[in-house]
């Protein structure tokens, strides 16, 4: 499909859509993708978890992507 045909559909769909929130997710999307000169604004309590994280990063102090799958995986079975 080209990016024409994209457009047009996503355009048709949008004018047939009453569902208020469905309409909201879309437009935040949309927003985020040409917006995106904001910078986030991080509380000093996510700026802080962000520190420990790197902490426990450069500590080796991590799943690989493998070990993560196992550990849901198991999550899943229970």
């Amino acid at each position: 499909m080209s990016t024409e045909e994209i457009k047009k559909r996503l355009h048709e769909s949008i004018e047939n859509i009453d569902d208020h929130e469905l309409l909201n997710t879309v437009n935040e999307i949309l927003s985020r993708k040409y917006d995106s000169s904001e910078i986030p604004k991080l509380t000093p309590q996510q700026k802080k978890r962000i520190e420990e994280s790197e902490q426990q990063i450069c500590n080796g102090e991590y799943y690989t992507d493998e070990q993560a799958d196992r550990i849901i995986d198991k999550w899943l079975e229970e």
